[in-house]
């Protein structure tokens, strides 16, 4: 498992945190919202996990092509929630 977990709450803290494992050659393995559907998690090799969790903003949201930006540590119920107003919802699972 990875050893230490480091909780970053912006880009530039991620960057940080990255540019000092690859300095440090450490591997990074990135948590968002811990659905293990990626299977990013998988620490074979220790590491740090960053927790993305706390990055969990709704940043753009486009009605003319549909695409949202968001953090990585937007669940897919948080999403939904922020799009049922306005008629749209995310389906799990497809493309």
């Amino acid at each position: 498992p990875p050893v230490p977990v480091v909780w970053p709450q912006s880009v530039g803290q991620v960057q940080e945190l990255a540019a000092l494992c690859y300095c440090c050659r450490v591997p990074m393995v990135p948590f968002g919202t811990g659905t293990g559907l990626e299977g990013g998690v998988n620490a074979v090799q220790g590491g740090v996990c960053f927790d993305l969790s706390c990055m969990d903003t709704i940043a753009e949201l486009s009605l003319e092509d549909f695409s949202v930006t968001v953090e990585p540590g937007v669940t897919h119920k948080a999403l939904n929630s922020h799009l049922r107003g306005i008629g749209l919802w995310f389906p799990v699972g497809t493309v």
